[in-house]
């Protein structure tokens, strides 16, 4: 089997065999050939040293070159190449002791993962090597550790988490002995930095297979170590109108997020929705009829602790949060229009879809409920509506700011976001006051009062 090659490919493959060198493509993209799937995130080897490489091209970039990356610039593209290596123990399960440059492609390819990423493909000529049977375990669906699945492991923890992610993504199973040696080890998945895991759970959440990936994290033990929040939802009952535990729904709810095509962030939101009710729920009326107060408030702030723990970014665990936040919200036809605003200015303009995205995913993944019902629709309609009247929403829309307060002789400061805060409380409530006259005399008004 082989590998179509680009032109500019087979020119840089070209200049490494006129030097005497050869080049090889290895990883993912060569696997995902073989799959039929596209994937352009090209790794190449080289028996070419890191300083032999620089010499060949005019311009390169020593992107790793203590562990033998150079990316050479080549027809306006970056290109990573490193030199076949062995690795030395990995003391502290993260980072090699050691690397050891070698000339041999089946020494680099056995330092590797798993089987089905040590594939290599020959350049220029594309053609398919396979050293490990990652071809028969391709075909068998499973992902298998090359060699002693506890060594691999114990290079490096982060690998566990790979295997998981490639579940998800390939919607592959772990082969026995691969996932017995996870279980084994699954503690020492704490070793690696919280920007490592978070990367691979991100990509895990984001495949086509998250249950599969999910699933394997909690047999495995990893899912204790990095969410135990989660891994508590595992055959908690919820009650009432929920046949499913917490924790098929908070799946079920992912998986309707993918299935939708649903951005990351609602994503993200549909897995942890609920979180807080394994320590909210209060007994109710009756056998398996539960209550579970203030468990909205409450899995927006454990989701914001799982996020500062795996290191996010602040707008990502303020957008994930919010929307979990505001997911309860309950709408009736009886609602006035002002009603609507506050909502819409509450939850804000930018969150609104993605939270009536939230609130399909949540019914869906609730057994025997997955339509979603018709005031649902009704709701965003009026919605719409009162978005299309222009009406003032915001801070920013109101007719009057910070810069005019200031020259009315109110100074800044809490007190006057306070002042700015009623005026568009009051501007919701009747748009027609949203006029530089009004909004003058009530911010002197409300001015004079916080002095009394």
């Amino acid at each position: 089997m082989r590998m179509r090659i680009s032109r500019d490919i087979e020119e840089l493959a070209a200049i490494f065999r006129d030097a005497g060198f050869s080049l090889y493509l290895v990883g993912g993209a060569v696997r995902d050939t073989i799959l039929g799937k596209e994937n352009n995130d090209y790794d190449f080897t080289t028996d070419a040293k890191p300083d032999e490489v620089k010499k060949l091209f005019r311009r390169t970039i020593d992107t790793g070159i203590r562990h033998g990356t150079v990316t050479v610039i080549f027809r306006g593209s970056h290109y990573e190449i490193t030199t076949f290596r062995t690795e030395g123990s990995y003391n502290d399960s993260r980072h090699p002791d050691s690397v050891e440059f070698v000339t041999s492609l089946e020494e680099d390819l056995r330092r590797r993962d798993f089987t089905i990423n040590a594939f290599a493909a020959s350049l220029p000529d594309g053609k398919i090597i396979d050293m490990h049977d990652g071809m028969k375990d391709l075909r068998k669906r499973i992902i298998r550790a090359i060699g002693d699945p506890e060594e691999r492991f114990g290079e490096d923890a982060l690998r566990m988490m790979r295997a998981c992610r490639f579940s998800s993504q390939l919607g592959f199973s772990i082969e026995d002995r691969t996932a017995a040696a996870m279980k084994d080890l699954h503690s020492t998945i704490s070793k690696v930095s919280a920007e490592r895991i978070k990367e691979e759970l991100w990509k895990l959440i984001a495949g086509p297979y998250p249950e599969k990936g999910l699933e394997a994290m909690r047999l495995s033990g990893i899912m204790d170590e990095i969410l135990p929040e989660l891994s508590a939802a595992y055959g908690f009952e919820q009650g009432g109108m929920h046949q499913e535990t917490l924790y098929e729904h908070l799946v079920l709810a992912l998986a309707a997020a993918r299935d939708h095509g649903y951005p990351m962030t609602v994503k993200l939101a549909a897995l942890f929705h609920d979180i807080g009710k394994t320590v909210t729920r209060k007994e109710g009326n009756g056998s398996r009829e539960w209550t579970f107060y203030g468990h909205d408030r409450v899995s927006a702030e454990m989701t914001e602790k799982i996020f500062r723990r795996l290191k996010t970014s602040n707008e990502e665990r303020e957008n994930v949060s919010h929307l979990i936040r505001c997911h309860m919200f309950s709408y009736t036809p009886d609602w006035t229009d002002s009603a609507v605003r506050r909502f819409i200015s509450r939850v804000g303009i930018d969150s609104i879809n993605d939270l009536f995205f939230l609130r399909v995913c949540d019914m869906s993944a609730t057994i025997g409920h997955r339509v979603v019902p018709d005031n649902l629709l009704a709701f965003s309609e009026r919605i719409n509506a009162e978005l299309d009247k222009g009406n003032a929403l915001t801070l920013k829309d109101l007719r009057i700011d910070g810069k005019k307060l200031m020259d009315l002789g109110i100074k800044p400061g809490p007190a006057m976001g306070e002042i700015l805060k009623r005026l568009l409380d009051e501007v919701i409530e009747a748009p027609s006051l949203n006029n530089p006259e009004y909004l003058e005399k009530r911010a002197l008004s409300l001015s004079r009062s916080q002095e009394q």
